[in-house]
């Protein structure tokens, strides 16, 4: 005799739920905007220091925050001047 359960339900249940969680083909997002960045423009942002950090900053008062940009940004490297190499400099142009 056959099985006349599995001619007349192809799949069981559990096939079916298989299907559902079937992986799809991978979709690659398309790339982020670039967003324009203006001059002098701050952005807000979560930012976790130490402590003592954020103590020795607030505690010069108001202002604190352009100070403690300031310090970040004096810790920033010095920008590099594309148009001379080190191996072009000479006496005449050690600025």
């Amino acid at each position: 005799m056959s099985n006349d359960r599995t001619t007349r339900r192809p799949t069981s249940a559990r096939d079916k739920a298989e299907a559902l969680f079937k992986a799809k083909a991978p979709t690659v997002a398309a790339p982020a905007e670039k967003r324009t960045v203006l001059p002098g423009a701050k952005e807000m942002v979560t930012l976790r220091i130490d402590s003592e950090a954020l103590a020795y900053f607030q505690d010069g008062g108001p202002g604190w925050q352009d100070r403690t940009n300031a310090a970040l940004r004096k810790a920033l490297p010095a920008p590099v001047d594309k148009g001379l190499r080190p191996d072009k400099l000479n006496s005449s142009n050690d600025g």
